[in-house]
């Protein structure tokens, strides 16, 4: 019995040694670049649901992959936290995060998501514009409006050739 206690005494202090600080824990998350992948996930997400949920009807693709799809994306999602926790990307490859911690690190400034932004910005732009300028005009033919007691001729030849 004195063994028992003295295993679980050293259970207790490990555990209280080893308790997750949140300020820590959200600092590593950070290191290991969880929150890009996490955004980069929903953003990536969004884009595949809105392409299935207009695509796929007018290509009559039953209901039910759709419902696969952002099954299929929720449940990709934790999966894709894991792998960012225990992966890093790195010049070499990919790295599990104790490795790549080891690798030097030399600064990287790379401005590349500024050129994206503004890219996809014109492209946006360019299309607003093209479309509206270029759209058939949708409206009917104009058509007069005549006065309650106005009268043409032919309004007149009208009734006369069905009484």
């Amino acid at each position: 019995m004195g063994l028992a206690v003295i295993i679980g005494s050293d259970l207790e202090k490990s555990a209280a040694r080893q308790a997750v600080n949140p300020r820590k824990f959200f600092s590593e998350l950070k290191r290991r670049n969880v929150y890009k992948v996490a955004i980069a996930y929903a953003v990536v997400a969004w884009l595949l649901m809105q392409i299935a949920t207009q695509v796929f009807p007018f290509l009559e693709i039953p209901n039910w992959a759709i419902r696969l799809v952002i099954m299929l994306i929720v449940i990709g999602f934790p999966i894709a936290l894991i792998i960012a926790w225990a992966f890093e990307l790195t010049p070499e490859g990919l790295k599990r995060t104790e490795f790549a911690d080891e690798l030097p690190k030399k600064p990287v400034r790379s401005r590349a998501w500024i050129y994206v932004v503004v890219i996809a910005g014109v492209i946006s732009a360019s299309l607003f514009f093209l479309g509206r300028y270029t759209a058939p005009n949708k409206q009917g033919p104009k058509m007069p409006i005549l006065q309650p007691g106005f009268r043409t001729k032919s309004s007149r030849d009208w009734r006369r050739s069905r009484n």
